[in-house]
């Protein structure tokens, strides 16, 4: 019996100002029926582009199909080479035989439409049913994939969703179809680790119930091991090693995958240097971070805490009267109260929508508190407005969740960098603010010549390391780091770990360091405050926190991260 699908020999140029750029090379996988393959590797590895071409979604140009095939087969015996099948035929397969959950749901969802009304519209268009059909298919499907409220949710916008939420819906979108493949390009890569194991075990069980083919994409080794029977390890467009993951995980051959391995933060010593790519790849050239080995624990520097806050709230309206006035409320903060010392990490740990971006922002004054006061230095920041309120942005910085929403797409990167400086009066001339932005994006693993790109012409992981270079540049003396890492893979997180705690070692400044992964707030942290639904759920030091755990909600957190080792 032939393969569910057969990528043979696949080759792909992108074609640009300067010539064409090589993004795959002679990529060769199997996917059988009933089988997890997981595609592993780092950003801009060509994992994307390899699940891209086999739904042909790639724009030609500017990529080049130089070589290969890529043959899917759903009854086992003949075999259809889909880079020859036409527009309409790949329409009819699309989301029918060969369903694909997207990297970021946002963006993959219509913002004009109801999450219903878009699991509906795939459920007419292939199956045939009737509105009323296709409402009840969907509501069923939002049960399945663990929904709170499907009929609530039918009715609501992606913007009124959460992350995890989001992403189920386009689990549901893709699984509504029974389709014979399934490509899950990152699902997990930015969800909370709870909902990440919720999932992880509902794509684990639809796979097993409908014996479907899968391919899994992602970054991190962790993930893998907990749902692949075979793993495909790429880097720089090319497949370096495959097999069972047991093999892989026991008895990595490549250099790179033995990186992978080594760089996650999980049970690594805390303070301690992460390894990274080029310590394995000895013929690796490129800019890295000096980092410190062993970093000394931070103590408080003095007995004022640097960053005080005082029972802050912060409510949002759900519910209006006719007249306008708030009739209920979310408490997205709800009476919090803790103090951050100078030249410290608070890591600050919670589920999506426990209210943790909320109070990094309003820290800031990005959000404006209810009620409560924030003292920075002994100063309130509740009490400014203006240019005290401006001043005092330069001195504390926020890196955003979502780098992509977060740069100016027509502008390019260096533009982006160098244009907090200006404002605040930083180097003395365009060309000294040059060189100190290509300083930064060397510090940051990019290089010069990235200076005059667009947001647009990097990966993920490469846009979260220009909004940390933007950060940086301004010598701010107190970071919010807003889940800065969550979103990259493992080797780069590894890179940006170390680059924060050798700046950190030099500059002297105070950081907030908010994730949903305990594994990565415990390695980098000094202490752990854990939040849950907008409430102070446990604080304390790091280790204690980590590994004696005294709410069963932190507990729960821990049992949830990939511990990395796949079950026997």
């Amino acid at each position: 019996m032939k393969p569910l699908l057969d990528i043979q020999n696949l080759t792909i140029h992108f074609s640009g100002e300067q010539g064409e750029i090589p993004a795959l090379r002679q990529v060769s996988l199997r996917v059988n029926r009933g089988e997890i393959l997981a595609l592993v590797g780092e950003s801009g590895s060509g994992k994307s582009v390899t699940s891209l071409s086999i739904l042909r979604l790639l724009p030609t140009p500017p990529a080049v199909f130089k070589q290969g095939q890529i043959l899917y087969s759903p009854d086992g015996e003949k075999q259809t080479d889909l880079l020859k099948e036409s527009a309409a035929a790949m329409q009819q397969l699309r989301g029918n035989h060969i369903s694909m959950i997207f990297q970021e749901p946002m963006t993959s969802l219509n913002p004009v439409y109801t999450c219903g009304q878009q699991v509906a519209e795939a459920l007419r268009l292939h199956k045939n049913l009737s509105a009323q059909e296709a409402r009840g298919q969907t509501l069923y499907w939002f049960e399945r994939v663990k929904l709170p409220n499907p009929a609530a949710i039918y009715d609501r916008f992606p913007h009124q969703l959460s992350g995890g939420q989001k992403q189920r819906v386009m689990i549901a979108m893709a699984m509504c179809c029974h389709p014979s493949l399934l490509i899950c390009d990152e699902p997990t890569t930015a969800l909370d680790v709870t909902v990440q194991k919720t999932i992880l075990q509902l794509i684990r069980e639809l796979q097993q119930e409908s014996g479907m083919g899968v391919i899994f994409i992602t970054h991190d080794l962790g993930v893998v091991a907990e749902v692949a029977d075979r793993a495909a390890v790429m880097y720089r467009g090319e497949i370096v090693e495959s097999g069972p993951v047991r093999e892989l995980f026991t008895n990595p051959s490549h250099p790179y995958t033995q990186a992978l391995l080594a760089c996650r933060p999980v049970n690594h010593p805390r303070g301690k240097r992460l390894p990274v790519v080029s310590d394995f790849m000895g013929n690796e050239k490129q800019p890295q971070p000096i980092v410190i080995d062993n970093l000394p624990e931070q103590k408080a520097a003095a007995p004022e805490p640097l960053l005080k806050v005082e029972d802050l709230s912060v409510w949002f309206p759900i519910k209006k009267s006719f007249w306008g006035k708030p009739l209920q409320f979310t408490r997205a903060v709800d009476e919090v109260s803790f103090d951050v010392y100078k030249g410290e990490t608070l890591g600050l740990v919670g589920e999506s929508g426990c209210g943790k971006t909320t109070l990094g922002r309003t820290l800031l004054r990005l959000i404006e508190p209810t009620s409560g006061k924030i003292f920075y230095n002994g100063e309130e920041l509740t009490a400014r407005s203006g240019k005290s309120l401006q001043s005092m942005r330069r001195d504390i910085q926020i890196i955003f969740q979502d780098p992509y929403s977060s740069l100016n797409p027509r502008l390019t990167i260096g533009s982006a960098i160098a244009e907090p400086m200006r404002v605040h009066g930083i180097g003395n001339s365009d060309k000294d603010r040059r060189g100190k932005v290509i300083d930064l994006l060397e510090k940051v693993n990019l290089k010069a010549e990235h200076y005059n790109r667009y947001p647009h012409e990097f990966s993920g992981g490469q846009r979260q390391r220009i909004v940390i270079a933007r950060a940086l540049g301004l010598n701010p003396s107190f970071i919010i780091c807003d889940e800065s890492v969550s979103a990259l893979d493992v080797s780069v997180q590894a890179q940006v770990l170390n680059l924060l705690n050798d700046l950190k070692k030099e500059y002297g400044f105070t950081v907030i360091f908010i994730s949903h992964d305990l594994s990565v707030v415990r390695y980098i942290s000094d202490r752990i405050l854990v939040m849950n639904r907008g409430r102070i759920e446990e604080i304390g030091n790091a280790d204690d926190v980590y590994l004696s755990p005294q709410s069963s909600y932190t507990r729960q957190l821990i049992a949830s991260i990939p511990k990395g080792l796949p079950a026997i």
